[in-house]
């Protein structure tokens, strides 16, 4: 296990040895003796907390509601700020699920999930006691993310699929650095927009657009985060100018460009998920 030193923010980092065996899917693993007040940073994945520990994480959401232990987080969860996580002795597989499996894999439409955290327990009942007992009978880290893969591929090969028109467009979206239009997706599929917004919508749990503009969001944080400057970033990312970047940071995270890259949340990703990596869009 590695040592993550951001700040005040000391962390026990592990990575999966070898890829996911379902596409989409992708695991760290996490100990943390003290996680105060993290600021959850919207990102344009499903999020699945596979709580294991002594201690128990808390996510404290807006209007003062609260889950603690496993969760799970639709796209874009945090927006302006609204969501922090903290808690003490703090172990956890984390899962980052394509918006194109999640819903098979939770048993529940991401559209369900826009913007929002739930338990676990409410979504798979005993079946994520179960998942918990399990994770916290193994000792060894690789051995943990082997157990949750073969738990989530066998829910994935007995889900409902997504419509192939729908996946060809959430990878344009995403190889695109979220710079990609609405209308000319649905030109390129024969749909009418209508239509491919409200399919995208009721599968991915977001509209198009909403999902590009998150997609460039997590684009541009990652490139500040590795140092970049701001006016490089909103230039290279598509933004009209610095200032429209500044308008849609504060929108997803309460905080300034400047803020944001010296988040933990973001930072993490270079050991937990070095594939995030982000490359300049040319």
């Amino acid at each position: 296990m590695r040592t993550f030193v951001h700040g005040a923010a000391v962390w026990g980092v592990e990575s999966p040895r070898r890829p996911s065996r379902v596409d989409g899917v992708t695991m760290a693993g996490f100990h943390v003796r003290d996680l105060q007040a993290l600021r959850i940073v919207p990102h344009p994945a499903v999020t699945l907390l596979l709580d294991f520990g002594a201690g128990s994480p808390v996510i404290d959401g807006a209007g003062g509601r609260q889950q603690l232990g496993s969760v799970v987080a639709g796209p874009g969860l945090g927006s302006a700020g609204a969501v922090l996580a903290r808690g003490e002795n703090v172990e956890c597989v984390q899962v980052r699920l394509s918006p194109l499996v999640a819903g098979a894999m939770l048993g529940t439409s991401p559209a369900e999930l826009d913007g929002v955290v739930v338990s676990l327990d409410d979504l798979w009942g005993r079946a994520a006691s179960r998942i918990r007992e399990r994770l916290g009978e193994v000792s060894a880290w690789q051995d943990r993310f082997a157990l949750t893969d073969a738990l989530l591929a066998r829910r994935q090969a007995a889900g409902p699929p997504v419509d192939p028109e729908v996946t060809w467009a959430w990878h344009r979206i995403v190889a695109g650095h979220g710079l990609a239009r609405v209308d000319e997706l649905a030109a390129e599929v024969g749909w009418s927009r209508k239509r491919l917004w409200s399919r995208f919508r009721s599968q991915i749990g977001l509209p198009p657009k909403r999902a590009a503009k998150l997609v460039r969001f997590d684009h541009a944080a990652h490139r500040l985060v590795a140092g970049e400057g701001a006016a490089r970033v909103a230039a290279d990312a598509g933004y009209a100018d610095q200032s429209h970047l500044h308008r849609d940071v504060v929108e997803f995270t309460g905080a300034t460009p400047a803020a944001v890259a010296r988040e933990p949340f973001l930072a993490v990703d270079d050991i937990a998920w070095p594939e995030v990596r982000p490359a300049p869009v040319r």
